[in-house]
C-alpha cells in the first residue's frame, strides 16, 4: 500500500506542476485561456492573479515531492490536507470542477497515505 501511496502523492504533486504552468505561463494562451474561459483581454487583466496562485500549487507540489524524498507522513499529511483545503475553497469561491480536479485527488492520495501507515 505504501507504493500505491506515493504513486498517488506523486500523481498530486504532478498535478499541481501542471496547474501552476497552465497559471503561470501559459494563462493568456489558449490552454490557460481555455481552462479559465476568459477572452484575451481578461486573461491579460488577471494574468498577475493567476501567477500568483500558480505559484502556490508550485510549492504545493515541492512540498509533495519532499514529503516523498524525506518518507515522512506527516509532511505527507500536511500537504495533502493543504491541497483539499484549497480545492474546497477553490470550489466554494470559483469553480465546482474544482473539487474534482484538486481536492478529490488529494483526499484519494490522503486516504491512502493514512491506509499505508
Amino acid at each position: 500500500m505504501h507504493t500505491v501511496a506515493s504513486i498517488l502523492i506523486g500523481l498530486v504533486a504532478a498535478l499541481h506542476v501542471y496547474f501552476m504552468v497552465l497559471e503561470m505561463f501559459l494563462w493568456q494562451r489558449p490552454p490557460g485561456r481555455a481552462l479559465s474561459g476568459f477572452d484575451a483581454d481578461t486573461a491579460r487583466l488577471t494574468a498577475p492573479l493567476a501567477a500568483n496562485q500558480g505559484l502556490y500549487n508550485g510549492f504545493l507540489a515541492a512540498g509533495l515531492v519532499w514529503s516523498l524524498v524525506i518518507d515522512s507522513l506527516a509532511t505527507q499529511i500536511f500537504f495533502l490536507v493543504c491541497v483539499i483545503v484549497a480545492g474546497i475553497y477553490g470550489a466554494a469561491t470559483a469553480n465546482r470542477r474544482i473539487l474534482v480536479a484538486q481536492a478529490l485527488p488529494g483526499a484519494l492520495a490522503l486516504g491512502a497515505a493514512l491506509l499505508a501507515a
